[in-house]
């Protein structure tokens, strides 16, 4: 049975989207350099949202929030309000229900689709759609179990391109442990919804199984996924996710002693936490902590806990819905104090942006140190910028980048331009924070109309993932940055 009750809280879209002035705060969290984050540095993005739940990043920076109630999509810019950019159709709102997880493709670039899981009238399921026609849906995958409660929902394209969805049990525990049933399931697919090959149960989406509530998934850069649970009465849950495992729910609930269940590699108890979205970054997961209030990191490797739990954010913001680590390098918070069990405030949902320590960007994974460009050197009254090329995760036959462009002159720049040519056989299958051409070995990047300007000193940078066909990947050298 659930744990609190709900209440409905009727605000209107207008309402809200009057009430969507920009608040930039500096808020006093318990410490600072977290996991590779400065928590005493920590900004309020933006206001003014209605229960965001899920969060995906477009190429060029940009966040598309989803909001459970509203059924609309946000698109977010740090320092400005939301704009609503679709209304997606067929979403009926009711209890923990709604527009639940967002994900953007992994080859957006190329394709423009938009993937959502949202509960309808009589299912929760999985669409993909392109923004300017949120109304013309392909369905990924319908007939999960909806309810009341337990709708589990967050999506998210794994390292290996495939589409991963939690789900809940919808009230109904058995089933979680129901092979034939999509719901208490970590389910994993290709992005059409059709069964991957090398799934651990042939011809079947269940990745994993025995699960109450899942919200929040998260990769390390060695691709492990981990995932938050809620539990009952007494012990939520972090899980190290293998293939084919039985996470034990209904029979356990936090760790047990039945060798036929994988425990967790943390509990708390369920007034602590009741944990949703989960973001990795710099050996360190982000758990965003609704009942709890607070943002729980858990230093991991291996798939197991390095140290113990500490708690951020704890009573400052109240429920916290959302984690992640944008392209930016900064990790996203955002809130859930509209859905019906918080006290918020004037300014409610809002997003909260938290900087890098030392002022780097961070990475997702553990990656070799960047290469920078030697031909722009600073020069009294002249224009001139330095490039950092960073690899921070690979796979077979794939990576994942970024590039850090910098103003290394005295005086300020409009624009850049960054060029390098590439080792072995790579190529950029998606970029962000910047556009880009590539002809043969060779890719020129350049910036975007909103991060071309740069004062002296102050940086920039762009994502990437990409594909190499080369016995390894390389880092190239030299990169050279051109400014005007």
């Amino acid at each position: 049975m659930p744990k609190r009750l709900a209440a409905a809280v009727a605000t209107t879209l207008s309402a809200v989207t009057a009430a969507a002035a920009l608040v930039v705060t500096q808020p006093l969290p318990t410490s600072a350099a977290t996991g590779g984050f400065d928590f005493t540095r920590a900004q309020v993005a933006t206001t003014g949202l209605q229960v965001p739940w899920g969060i995906a990043f477009l190429p060029d920076g940009s966040a598309l929030v989803s909001e459970r109630d509203t059924a609309t999509i946000a698109q977010v810019r740090p320092g400005s309000a939301p704009t609503r950019v679709a209304t997606v159709p067929n979403v009926a709102p009711q209890g923990e229900g709604g527009l639940l997880g967002i994900a953007v493709s992994p080859t957006y670039a190329q394709d423009q689709w938009v993937y959502a899981y949202f509960s309808s009238a009589s299912d929760n399921r999985v669409v993909r759609f392109r923004l300017n026609a949120p109304q013309i849906q392909q369905v990924i995958l319908s007939g999960i179990p909806r309810a009341q409660f337990h709708n589990g929902g967050r999506i998210a394209f794994g390292p290996d391109g495939m589409l991963y969805v939690t789900t809940g049990d919808a009230g109904t525990s058995a089933n979680a442990q129901n092979l034939n049933s999509p719901g208490g399931k970590i389910l994993r697919m290709r992005p059409d919804g059709t069964v991957p090959a090398d799934n651990p149960i042939s011809g079947s989406r269940v990745y994993s199984y025995g699960h109450r509530n899942v919200q929040g998934i998260a990769w390390d850069e060695n691709g492990r996924l981990y995932a938050t649970e809620f539990g009952q009465n007494t012990w939520d849950e972090i899980n190290y996710i293998q293939p084919g495992r039985n996470y034990g729910w209904p029979t356990c609930e936090g760790v047990c002693s039945d060798s036929r269940f994988t425990n967790p590699i943390q509990t708390w108890s369920t007034s602590e936490s009741s944990p949703s979205g989960l973001a990795y970054a710099n050996g360190t997961l982000f758990a965003a902590a609704l009942g709890g209030k607070r943002l729980w990191t858990l230093p991991v490797g291996a798939g197991s806990r390095t140290g113990n739990a500490a708690a951020e954010f704890q009573g400052t913001y109240g429920r916290l819905r959302i984690a992640a680590v944008g392209p930016d390098g900064w990790l996203w918070v955002a809130t859930s104090n509209r859905d019906g069990r918080g006290a918020p405030t004037g300014d409610d949902d809002r997003i909260i942006r938290v900087p890098p320590a030392g002022g780097s960007s961070p990475s997702p994974s553990a990656s070799p140190g960047p290469t920078v460009s030697p031909s722009a050197s600073p020069a009294a009254g002249r224009r001139a910028c330095s490039a950092a090329y960073e690899i921070s995760n690979q796979w077979p036959g794939g990576f994942q980048g970024g590039l850090t462009v910098r103003n290394s002159g005295s005086v300020p720049i409009s624009s850049w331009t960054v060029t390098f040519t590439f080792p072995n056989g790579q190529s950029i299958t998606q970029l962000w924070g910047g556009r880009y051409t590539q002809s043969g070995s060779t890719v020129t990047v350049t910036n975007e109309s909103w991060n071309g300007s740069l004062e002296p000193g102050a940086a920039t940078t762009a994502g990437f993932t990409g594909s190499w066909t080369g016995g390894a990947n390389g880092t190239p050298a030299p990169v050279t940055c051109t400014a005007s």
